[in-house]
């Protein structure tokens, strides 16, 4: 979630295959010879498909290789007055149900609302694992989850779940233009009753996660708008899902530097741009406080041979390396 404890401000490759619904952004300066300090594009990667079906603001449904992986699914979408911290918790479960599929695992960016609040639906109805960190997993336990689905990572880890793996990043939370984020924090153990409002779900830490199912390509899922360098480098994925900083840009080049971490990816596909407090099932319309057309432009200026894809609303990318 992108905005401010004081809520002062809004909050916020080649490419075999796409489907229709998703705008594919003209690649600027694509053409002629490449200067000796731009990046060069990469060889093709090769290996098999992998179905991308985004779920707006950073949440993606993944399938490929006979398995589903659920990042940061949020598809309730309630209004908050502003960010009201008394907001209470609601999950709209028809909806989630309908638009999940057969999860084999979920990951967890963080525990702001707007990516954790139908999770511990998800996780108690398919009885599916859940990827988090600890302050996750405690929230989701004093939410009635079965402890034993419950995986606490750090960052540093690579995970083989037979068919598919994980890499995990410590990453960080975006800022605001006071450098601040809402609702910081983390937990040391369960909280005494189950959190009812957004305001009883702390950050609890970011984490950032490189998927691979199957020879599908690798893609790097963000749910915040920064990061460290370090804990990126050697990821190199093919895809990069990429979260939209907001106009404040408060991180210091963040676009710049994150391409930099990533050794320039094929593709390039920006999220949490979108107002997630309209209806999942329409069109996306993106927040005018999230700077979209500024890390587009960016992208395009600093890794012209990269593919920039906006994504729209349960459209499925098919996508390969």
């Amino acid at each position: 979630m992108d905005s401010m404890t004081d809520n002062t401000l809004g909050r916020r490759g080649l490419l075999r295959t796409a489907v229709a619904g998703a705008a594919l952004l003209p690649v600027a300066g694509a053409a002629g010879a490449a200067s000796a300090d731009q990046p060069q594009p990469r060889p093709p990667g090769g290996g098999g498909e992998t179905v991308f079906s985004w779920l707006g603001n950073s949440g993606w449904r993944i399938e490929g290789n006979g398995k589903t992986v659920l990042f940061d699914p949020y598809l309730t979408r309630f209004p908050t007055n502003g960010f009201d911290a008394k907001t209470p918790l609601t999950v709209a479960t028809d909806l989630v149900d309908r638009h999940i599929g057969e999860p084999d695992l979920v990951l967890v960016s963080h525990s702001h609302w707007d990516h954790f609040n139908d999770v511990p639906h998800i996780a108690r109805s398919r009885g599916v694992p859940v990827v988090g960190t600890a302050t996750t997993c405690y929230l989701l336990q004093a939410m009635g989850v079965d402890p034993g689905q419950l995986i606490v990572v750090k960052g540093g880890e690579f995970l083989d779940f037979g068919g598919f793996t994980v890499q995990v990043a410590a990453s960080l939370h975006s800022r605001n233009a006071k450098h601040r984020y809402w609702a910081p924090g983390t937990l040391t153990a369960p909280p005494a009753k189950p959190p009812a409002t957004i305001g009883e779900l702390p950050e609890g830490d970011t984490l950032a996660f490189q998927v691979r199912l199957g020879d599908g390509p690798s893609a790097l899922l963000t749910g915040a708008s920064d990061f460290v360098e370090h804990n990126l480098a050697g990821l190199r994925p093919d895809l990069a899902m990429l979260a939209v900083e907001s106009t404040a840009r408060a991180t210091y080049r963040y676009v710049p530097r994150i391409l930099q971490a990533l050794d320039f990816p094929r593709t390039v596909i920006p999220v949490h741009w979108d107002d997630f407090e309209s209806p999942i099932t329409a069109p996306a319309v993106q927040d005018r406080t999230m700077d979209l057309d500024g890390l587009t432009a960016q992208v395009r200026e600093l890794s012209p041979h990269t593919r920039l894809i906006r994504p729209e609303h349960l459209q499925p990318l098919h996508l390969r390396a």
